[in-house]
């Protein structure tokens, strides 16, 4: 059974990890995959090094689209994808998440018959001013197969018109619904143990277990209005500079674009100076990994930070106005900020005051990837 999988993201090409080794390690003879890299994330610390590090296959194809307005890189990526689909001619299309390589895969995809399955199905930040929200929910009402990580994702395609007991054959007019856990979860259990043995970013930083900050920004929600990037990081710098906890902050090439033009200068230089707020390069999934199992707070934009903070029972701040992983929210792992600097530093207090979090087995089993396989191969093949 040939398929096509379709990344674009850095937080693509590590769930396609997961998902390549379900088919090395269970499916070789049944799943043969082409993976195609879209270029969306040109910078080699975002894609290139991932390959290497989490032994994913090299691609078969690359787009090399690189960055440019939604309009024009979603049209580069359909023609180029449709063109690898006519000559290919697989039984599926595999798409993660809810990029625009997502979105060009599902319209590429769905035009020509070719079923598409999403990873990722059902999450909902209810804000279609988000562009991910448009690539998400796009991406589900074309799909043959949806496979949510979440009950509420499940719970959203109910909402949204899904059968919950779909017969096969199984195609875009009927399709199935899954909730099958994370394998984003299955990667982070597979991965913490080769990150302890081969990461050396801790060291690097002199940074202790349980006594640092870990902190990532990256939307152009924030990236890109001064008022908002400042008020993310005058709450960080305020919380390092009275508490005495080191920040450490992986750097999106988006964020440092738009640090030198939209930060205040001299909390830019207040910054720059203190020894122990540290701005890294981005960092390995590995690294990245490590900091998460290890730090004593996590502050993020990212949807995937979010989660793999809760894998490694940490509390997380959200430094935005929503979040699809409401049952973060639920049990009281995490709480939303936003872009407000008085709520970021209520956070903090609460979550420093508060030592008895829960952290309930939200994401399956660690073998969502698994699953998926064999649902592909029983409905597809």
């Amino acid at each position: 059974m040939k398929i096509v999988t379709v990344i674009g993201a850095r937080p693509q090409i590590i769930k396609a990890a997961a998902f390549s080794r379900a088919i090395k390690n269970g499916f070789s003879d049944r799943i043969k995959e082409l993976i195609v890299h879209t270029g969306q994330h040109y910078d080699a610390n975002m894609s290139g090094v991932f390959f290497e590090e989490l032994g994913i296959p090299q691609p078969d194809y690359n787009l090399n689209v690189g960055s440019g307005s939604h309009g024009k890189q979603t049209a580069a990526m359909i023609a180029g994808i449709e063109e690898i689909l006519l000559k290919e001619k697989p039984k599926a299309i595999v798409l993660y998440g809810d990029t625009n390589s997502t979105l060009a895969g599902a319209i590429a995809a769905s035009k020509m018959h070719v079923p598409v399955v999403h990873i990722e199905a059902g999450l909902r930040s209810f804000n279609k001013h988000m562009p991910e929200e448009i690539n998400r929910i796009t991406c589900d009402h074309a799909s043959t197969l949806l496979f949510s990580p979440t009950k509420a994702g499940f719970d959203n395609l109910v909402k949204e018109g899904f059968k919950s007991d779909a017969k096969p054959p199984y195609n875009t007019n009927n399709p199935k619904i899954y909730h099958c856990g994370d394998v984003m979860y299955d990667n982070s259990l597979y991965f913490a143990t080769i990150a302890e043995q081969k990461s050396k970013v801790m060291e690097q930083h002199g940074l202790q277990k349980n006594n640092f900050i870990l902190a990532t920004i990256h939307r152009d929600s924030n990236t890109d209005v001064p008022e908002r990037l400042n008020a993310l990081f005058s709450a960080l710098f305020e919380i390092h500079q009275k508490n005495n906890i080191p920040v450490v902050l992986p750097l999106h090439p988006r964020t440092k674009k738009f640090l030198p033009q939209n930060l205040d200068k001299k909390l830019l230089a207040d910054i720059e100076k203190a020894k122990e707020f540290i701005i890294t390069e981005p960092m390995s999934f590995l690294d990245m990994i490590m900091l998460e199992k290890n730090c004593s707070l996590v502050m993020t934009d990212s949807g995937g930070v979010q989660k793999e903070a809760f894998y490694f029972e940490k509390p997380c701040i959200i430094l935005r106005p929503e979040t699809e992983w409401v049952e973060l929210l639920d049990c009281g792992a995490a709480l939303l900020a936003d872009a407000d600097k008085q709520k970021v530093l209520a956070g903090w207090d609460h979550f420093k005051a508060k030592k008895d979090l829960s952290f309930p087995k939200l994401f399956g089993d660690g073998h969502a990837s698994e699953f998926i396989c064999s649902e592909m191969v029983k409905h597809l093949s």
